[in-house]
């Protein structure tokens, strides 16, 4: 049976091939979502031509914005709390004194007494100085360093909507017949007219809201796009992390006011990366974000480089239908009796626990 709700599947690694492709459009993938920040555009055209191969089901890619992040770093790389170390332009491999920065730009706008959080406080500077482009920074608190990771200054230096790297993968992408695109770190309708005139006047825009400035824009930005996704791990990275939930139920609340389409990404079932079954906090949480209002789930590391990506998809198409079997008031008795080891008849429960 179709699902009623869309479901995004984030290709990468452990999915990219045709098996699991052909899988997850069985189990009811509505897109297939190509993620840019973790995507080099030299591989981009080859990706979608295989995609292309293997299903009809239309392909969204996902720019990587207007979002500071690291640049290529040797493998495991630590840097100790007190230590020193020197940001630079992309063009420089990091190693535990040297963190490249991309856009490279940027460093210049980056102030005495500047905190930057690399992937999540997982590591936290203080700009000492910059000049000529680079920057020197004290370690509040010393962590591993990866490549590629999101990078968060307060305050946030101004960048360019699209990246050079996004302008030729939407181009790739046009060329390839990719017709959906969602825009990363939108914050202004502005930013969603830019991206219309790159694509034309017919491809859909989906407009990420994961930023403060985006949120508080959020009634213009809905007007503006055809599609909402709410990206709770950037947001994550600007408000308090208990704020989200509440923020999540705002935002959707926006969106369905507006008639736009709104998805929900980023930890949907995030222990099943590792792990063949979700927590029952994961399923409780997908569940609640489908009551809030959501018209999508979006997979993101589930499907592109966890262990059991097509066990993630069939788990979010099971809790759909279960939502959706909600909706028609099924007696609590058919909740209980679907397990192996228990068919309780309705009769068997108290009468005010018989229906939902």
């Amino acid at each position: 049976m179709p699902l009623k709700r869309a479901l995004l599947c984030t290709l990468g690694p452990t999915s990219l091939n045709k098996r699991v492709i052909s899988q997850l459009e069985e189990i009811g993938a509505t897109v297939f979502r190509v993620n840019m920040s973790h995507t080099e555009v030299g591989d981009l055209a080859r990706i979608l031509q295989f995609v292309h191969t293997c299903t009809g089901v239309p392909i969204s890619i996902d720019t990587e914005g207007a979002r500071l992040r690291t640049g290529l770093m040797s493998d495991g790389v630590s840097v100790p709390e007190g230590g020193q170390v020197h940001l630079v332009p992309e063009a420089f491999w990091g190693d535990a004194f040297t963190i490249p920065i991309v856009p490279g730009n940027a460093i210049a706008q980056l102030k005495p007494g500047t905190q930057v959080s690399i992937d999540f406080d997982a590591v936290i500077l203080r700009i000492d100085n910059a000049t000529d482009g680079k920057a020197e920074a004290t370690v509040l608190s010393g962590g591993e360093i990866g490549s590629r990771k999101a990078v968060t200054a307060f305050p946030s230096p101004k960048l360019p909507t699209f990246s050079d790297k996004d302008r030729l993968a939407i181009r790739i992408a046009l060329d390839n017949q990719v017709h959906e695109f969602a825009l990363s770190f939108c914050e202004h309708p502005d930013s969603i007219a830019q991206l219309r005139e790159l694509i034309g006047p017919h491809d859909t825009v989906v407009a990420k809201v994961e930023s403060r400035e985006g949120v508080r824009n959020l009634d213009a930005i809905a007007k503006a796009t055809d599609r909402v996704l709410i990206d709770r791990g950037d947001l994550s990275r600007e408000v308090r992390v208990e704020a989200i939930p509440l923020l999540q139920k705002a935002i959707i609340r926006a969106a369905n006011a507006h008639k736009v389409p709104v998805y929900v990404a980023t930890n949907l079932l995030e222990s099943m990366v590792r792990r063949r079954v979700p927590t029952r906090a994961e399923v409780n949480d997908v569940i609640n974000t489908l009551i809030d209002g959501a018209d999508g789930l979006v997979l993101a590391a589930e499907t592109a480089v966890g262990k059991y990506p097509v066990e993630a998809a069939r788990m979010i198409a099971a809790l759909m239908e279960q939502y959706e079997k909600s909706l028609e008031h099924h007696p609590i008795g058919d909740l209980l009796g679907d397990h192996p080891l228990s068919s309780p008849r309705d009769s068997d429960l108290p009468s005010n626990l018989r229906r939902l």
